[in-house]
């Protein structure tokens, strides 16, 4: 076996002993995505090795689609796009990005999309679960703690049992090394980015393993690379008592609309006791009655304070006996893919059966294969469970549960990668972000120490640029077409 981690370093091409040149040099069959889909979208299929450690060894599909750039003469290169998850298939980011692209980036940049390995159309994988083992958050409870750890030990050992084969593959830096083979066989010396959610962590880290090759990142809601994983489910919950607080302060200011306190503390009382009492008879809603612990994991919708009290309102008179709620409040920020999704863009070129449940597998072969971060002992998560739900109670608990990769089978193959270079980027971030909090972002500007950060202030909701307009358009489209960043750090008003 010829290893060749080392091979992969940041030079401008493969050299021509490099074992990775055959990839470089395939050919891409380009062909309609779906009959029926926009003409200008093309599909094709990339061999990626399945171990980069072995890379005449076991090969794998990835599939990449391509809407070209609108200019010729103007054409700078192309600008590979990843929606976040991880386990979202990406195929379709040409299409629902190319609206929110100013006509300058469009003409500049070929939009590349791509299903990262083992999801969607890209060799995906499978582990059997049911609908309750996909479902991330499970609210701590002492007498039910023994099922949670059951439960994520079911979750494991399924996806080690169905797919142990790819498993150790799946993991960031293999997604990174994989982008590094598209460009390669696209014909680029370089690439641009642009990554949302997770996808910024993914971006970074190509940036650390090949800074060379790295071109124009924007990377859209942060995510802090040093809390890779564990560290990101617990932030999670404190950015979501910062959000809390900031609504309990508003529906206190609108008592006289909501009837919720006069005070924040009034409002928070009114909140607890809902919780209390949907935990003791679950509320009636029109998808269903929610338990306190299922209303409590539509956490990520209190930074849109106007959308998410009518909410409350409507579960405390469901709760006191009025008539069904809203199963969820209308504008829920908890959703880590891009907000308006069509159809598989791949569909009709790539037929491949793709699991039901293969977004949560891709999601947990990540999450567990990036890092050794995770505790083994069941009881560790007892105790940050309690530790956590006693400073942040709103989500505390949701975030510091036990999760499968307590029990995952084999621990990360490689360290989790240490992000720290002078690449530029250009990251911009929400103020009020339930998912990428502000605080992650701020870890990830300190780790790229050329980058830029725009932020925007009051700025509500999962995503910048996927969201549409923002104040941080103009920075984000003279980077993309100039490759100037900001000459500071800014904040803009909305």
């Amino acid at each position: 076996m010829t290893t060749v981690m080392a091979a992969l370093t940041p030079v401008t091409a493969f050299a021509a002993e490099d074992p990775l040149q055959p990839y470089a040099q395939q050919k891409l069959r380009w062909e309609r995505c779906e009959t029926g889909g926009p003409a200008e979208v093309e599909c094709a299929k990339v061999k990626v090795p399945l171990d980069y450690s072995d890379p005449g060894g076991r090969k794998i599909d990835l599939a990449i689609s391509r809407i070209k750039a609108g200019s010729a003469k103007e054409r700078h290169g192309a600008l590979l796009m990843n929606p976040g998850g991880p386990g979202v298939p990406g195929l379709t980011m040409p299409v629902e990005m190319e609206p929110l692209l100013p006509a300058e980036v469009r003409e500049r940049f070929d939009l590349i999309g791509f299903d990262p390995r083992g999801v969607g159309q890209s060799s995906p994988i499978g582990c059997g679960l049911t609908g309750d083992e996909q479902t991330f958050h499970h609210p701590y409870n002492a007498r039910t703690f023994p099922k949670d750890v059951a439960r994520a030990r079911s979750v494991a050992d399924k996806c080690w049992a169905k797919a142990g084969d790819v498993l150790p593959h799946i993991t960031t830096r293999n997604t990174a090394r994989d982008m590094d083979v598209v460009r390669a066989a696209l014909g680029e010396r370089k690439i641009s980015y642009f990554g949302y959610s997770y996808g910024t962590y993914l971006g970074a880290v190509y940036t650390q393993m090949f800074p060379q090759r790295s071109d124009r990142f924007v990377l859209d809601s942060a995510l802090d690379p040093a809390l890779a994983w564990r560290g990101a489910f617990r932030g999670w919950s404190a950015g979501a008592e910062l959000a809390f607080t900031r609504w309990t302060e508003w529906a206190a200011a609108r008592n006289a609309t909501y009837g919720l306190g006069p005070t924040p503390a009034k409002v928070r009382k009114t909140y607890g006791e809902l919780i209390a009492r949907a935990d003791r008879t679950p509320v009636p809603t029109n998808g269903g009655a929610l338990s306190g612990g299922a209303i409590r994991s539509q956490y990520g919708a209190f930074v849109h304070v106007a959308t998410v009290t009518p909410w409350i309102v409507a579960l405390k008179a469901a709760a006191a006996g009025g008539p069904p709620a809203p199963a969820t409040p209308t504008a829920s920020a908890v959703s880590d893919s891009v907000p308006v999704r069509s159809a598989d863009a791949g569909a009709g070129a790539f037929s491949a059966d793709v699991p039901a449940d293969n977004q949560s597998a891709g999601t947990w072969a990540v999450f567990c294969g990036d890092t050794r971060s995770w505790p083994r002992n069941p009881e560790q998560y007892r105790r940050d469970v309690i530790r956590d739900r006693a400073r942040y109670p709103l989500a505390g608990d949701l975030g510091a549960n036990i999760q499968p990769c307590a029990f995952w089978k084999s621990s990360a193959r490689e360290p989790a990668t240490v992000v720290s270079n002078d690449v530029n980027a250009l990251i911009v971030q929400n103020q009020w972000d339930p998912q990428a909090t502000l605080a992650m972002a701020q870890g990830m500007r300190r780790a790229l120490h050329g980058a830029r950060m725009v932020t925007v202030a009051g700025g509500e909701g999962h995503g910048v640029v996927v969201a549409g307009p923002s104040c941080a358009d103009a920075a984000v489209t003279r980077y993309l077409t100039t490759g100037r960043l900001p000459a500071k750090d800014l904040t803009c008003g909305g």
